[in-house]
């Protein structure tokens, strides 16, 4: 096998052009044959295999940097800097993470996760390579998806203040970010693709420029001048308005061309954007039907592309079956996605009312303040978002939204430990951040019934609602106990002695467990549904100081700011004699490994729990 031949980076600088032309289809079935297996990100890898390796036969590792906006499309990336060995550990726990890390090889320029951000990294590059005096090459290769986050259009704003050196943008443009793209930049880049008169054109005079005596100094000329031929034939040319020099739209899958194309752009001083047209999940048809379903994948047969996991619905599959009956119910309800109404649950509901529903692209930050102006104008927003997503828009959320104390829900995906994604994605903060917030409600569901019931209260509230619910199959214990939905009461599920276990969202489930097996030790320990991490039940708490002498706060979302130091803060300002034992996410970033393990490694799960209250009740 041709990859057996790369072991270091720069290593394919040593293949034949026979086997360069071979390599493409061998990296393509590793990554098949690989993540049918660990799951991953799938379609995006497929479509990035050549423009990969044109990069890699530019650049000099790790003396170049190169940077991946989101990084889920890196997989060959690693691969082609010596890491194919360590792709049976991809996103398992201590292993090869599924992201650019920076701990994990000197060829990764830039820890990566989330969207737009690779522009603005590659520009700080540059800049303290020209004042260190160095002359190192940058690259930041941006998706058309990551494209609509409004990250990158102040990087393209800022980007004409470099004058005197390069810098290197590719643009990876696939239709998809993980939806299909929406908007006007999608719209721009449609023109692009499809004006081949300005293509052919361009590229012919382009190949003239480069063989005359003062072709550079005239290709520069075209570059400063803002209303030239391609104004007239490609309206909107946002880039070189910017003061951006634009070459493309070039083939994605053609090394050759994407090589002459960036060493031309390498020769141009300032700022170049080079167009790549790729198709998302190439050489792989499941993935080229279904590119969404194939952006993160689970395990799954690779005949058929199917994933091979449990029947049993998600919360995410009872959040979209809970919009569906409320968008038939209340005609006011409106849905707010930031590309992703697959993952995020909207998908019924775009299809049954599309008037109703918004996509905005990849610009979270947009998406709030746009659903403040829909509740403004008397609509219902709810907006579905993951929630290490969500965290990009605090300000929004803060100022347009609860300063203004206005009816927007946010419906907050994948909260708490998410897994195989690791540390960018972990959604472990969403309580300490929106619990700082005046006005803000925030609610978490134990199992999938009282998620509906906390969307209807939502719905039926007159204010800023968070309702925050884990990654996973939907948790189907406790059905007979549905109390109503009063704001700011839990729900006591079981009276004990000495010891209350004060659960919030997904720990309830957890509770359970614990008090079963406290019962072991003789200790009769009571349950409480907290519901609200926000406001918080005052009087129920205030209860609990005469009858426990151990209360048990348990949450998935980090230590600092969380729903335990709030219920200790309450109770020591009463007067409470007692302990009060706060299990929650230590203050880290946590990579990734399966939920499973990772609760266990961090002493949430179960077992350890109990050790913990034992340990503090001193036996």
């Amino acid at each position: 096998m041709i990859l057996e031949k790369i072991k270091n980076p720069n290593d394919i600088k040593t293949l034949t052009p026979e086997e360069l032309e071979l390599l493409p289809g061998e990296i393509r079935q590793f990554l098949i044959e690989h993540l049918s297996k660990t799951g991953g990100h799938l379609a995006s890898n497929l479509g990035t295999v050549e423009l990969t390796m044109a990069l890699h036969l530019l650049l000099d590792f790790p003396k170049d940097k190169l940077i991946w906006d989101v990084g889920h499309q890196a997989y060959t990336h690693k691969i082609l800097t010596g890491r194919a060995d360590q792709f049976d550990s991809l996103r398992q726990y201590g292993g090869m993470s599924g992201f650019p890390k920076r701990d994990e090889s000197p060829c990764d320029s830039f820890d990566t996760g989330h969207s737009s951000t690779s522009l603005s990294a590659a520009l700080g590059y540059c800049m303290a390579r020209d004042l260190a005096g160095d002359n190192y090459k940058v690259v930041a290769v941006i998706g058309d998806g990551a494209l609509t986050g409004g990250l990158s259009y102040e990087a393209l704003n800022n980007a004409s203040c470099l004058k005197q050196s390069n810098c290197l943008f590719v643009l990876n443009d696939n239709e998809m970010s993980i939806s299909k793209n929406v908007g006007g930049m999608s719209t721009n880049l449609e023109r692009l693709r499809t004006s081949s008169k300005y293509v052919g054109f361009k590229n012919s005079i382009m190949s003239a420029l480069e063989s005359w005596p003062h072709g550079e100094r005239i290709i520069s000329k075209i570059r400063s001048t803002k209303n030239g031929i391609k104004s007239l034939m490609v309206p909107n040319m946002v880039f070189e308005d910017l003061g951006i020099m634009y070459l493309g739209p070039v083939d994605g899958h053609d090394i050759k061309a994407m090589l002459e194309t960036f060493k031309m752009a390498m020769s141009i001083q300032g700022p170049v954007l080079v167009h790549v047209i790729t198709k998302k999940g190439n050489g792989y048809e499941p993935a080229e039907r279904h590119p969404s379903r194939f952006h993160g994948t689970d395990i799954f047969e690779i005949e058929t592309g199917l994933p091979q996991r449990s029947n049993n619905p998600g919360y995410t599959d009872v959040f979209s079956t809970v919009m569906r009956k409320m968008g038939d119910r209340n005609p006011e309800v409106v849905a707010i996605t930031a590309a992703m109404a697959e993952g995020a649950g909207l998908k019924r509901f775009r299809n049954m009312f599309p008037d109703r529903f918004f996509d905005v692209g990849i610009a979270e930050e947009h998406a709030v303040t746009f659903a403040a102006g829909l509740a403004l104008g008397g609509r219902v927003p709810v907006f579905a978002v993951y929630s290490s997503f969500l965290q990009r828009a605090y300000d929004q959320i803060l100022e347009d939204v609860c300063l203004q104390n206005l009816h927007v829900i946010f419906a907050i995906d994948r909260a708490g430990l998410v897994g195989a994604d690791g540390s960018t994605h972990q959604g472990i903060f969403d309580v300490s951040f929106l619990t700082s917030m005046p006005n803000m409600t925030v609610m978490a569901p134990k199992n999938k019934w009282e998620l509906s019931d906390m969307m209807k209260f939502a719905v039926a509230y007159d204010g800023p609602v968070a309702i925050r619910y884990p990654r996973g199959e939907a948790y189907c214990g406790l059905k007979e106990h549905r109390d109503e939905i009063v704001l700011g009461k839990s729900e006591e599920i079981k009276k004990g002695s000495k010891v209350m276990l004060l659960a919030l969202g997904s720990m309830v489930k957890k509770a359970e467990e614990i008090e079963k097996l406290l019962q072991a030790h003789d200790i009769d320990a009571g349950i409480c549904n907290a519901r609200f991490a926000k406001p918080l039940d005052k009087d129920y708490i205030s209860s609990l100081m005469n009858d426990y002498d151990l209360v048990v706060t348990m949450e998935e979302n980090v230590l600092t700011g969380g729903f335990g130091q709030q219920v200790q803060s309450y109770l020591t300002d009463l007067g409470y004699k007692g302990q009060v034992l706060k299990i929650a996410v230590p203050d880290e970033f946590i990579r990734h490994g399966s939920v499973t393990l990772l609760f266990k490694e961090l002493q949430m799960d179960s077992e350890s729990i109990t050790k913990r209250i034992l340990d503090a009740l001193g036996k």
